[in-house]
């Protein structure tokens, strides 16, 4: 099987002080991976360096078969879906339209299309379709969350990527987002999750990455 993801000997600088230092690993397709580590020791670089959004100081990154040195990135990022702490969602439009972001730049006059892909996603991550018309001012934490999280899955990448997805879900909520996320896994979508929940990472992990100063400390199924 060949890898998904793969990161070779790569280091990220910040003004001298390294937030990921000598990352080497392979990501094959299918694989969950959820990575813990504490505060500030490098989780959320190594995930951001998948999709382009940091660049690494040194060493290579490849994904899907295209090094990120040369890849087209905005191409690239049209195949992998990103759901980050925090929600962070567009504040003046619906929860309808923050999740028909992205299909209505693909499937542009065919709103039906889009439309049924949004009750989709909206169904999967619990949001009661009478939300859609609501902003994520109107919503609670728990609500924005499911909502990225739908905005996300919603561009139906072949790579997910999780920064702390379930920071803001009542312990009923993550259980199904964890469902929903293995029936993902198991359809060949490739899915990597920054968690500080240890129970959480190794009920859903094939693998769990234990990150410390920036370097793989463990590297083992859960």
């Amino acid at each position: 099987m060949s890898a998904v993801i793969t990161f070779r000997d790569v280091s990220k600088s910040y003004g001298g002080a390294e937030a990921v230092r000598d990352l080497s690993l392979s990501i094959e397709k299918g694989e969950f991976i959820t990575v813990l580590g504490a505060s500030g020791g490098g989780k959320t670089t190594f995930l951001k360096m998948i999709n382009g959004l940091v660049e690494p100081t040194s060493g290579e990154i490849t994904v899907l078969g295209e090094s990120l040195k040369t890849a087209d990135l905005v191409q690239l990022r049209r195949k992998i879906g990103y759901a980050i702490q925090g929600s962070v969602l567009f504040p003046h439009l619906t929860v309808e339209e923050n999740i028909a972001y992205v299909p209505n730049l693909w499937n542009k006059s065919d709103k039906a299309r889009t439309k049924k892909a949004v009750a989709k996603w909206m169904a999967i991550v619990g949001l009661a379709g009478e939300l859609g018309e609501r902003y994520p001012a109107e919503l609670s934490g728990g609500q924005q969350q499911r909502v990225a999280i739908a905005r996300g899955l919603a561009m139906e990448p072949r790579v997910m990527l999780f920064d702390e997805p379930t920071s803001a879900l009542d312990p009923e909520m993550v259980g199904e987002v964890l469902k929903v996320m293995k029936d993902l896994a198991q359809s060949g979508m490739t899915m990597m999750c920054v968690t500080h929940e240890m129970g959480f990472a190794r009920e859903v992990a094939d693998r769990v990455i234990f990150v410390d100063h920036g370097q793989i400390v463990e590297d083992a199924p859960p």
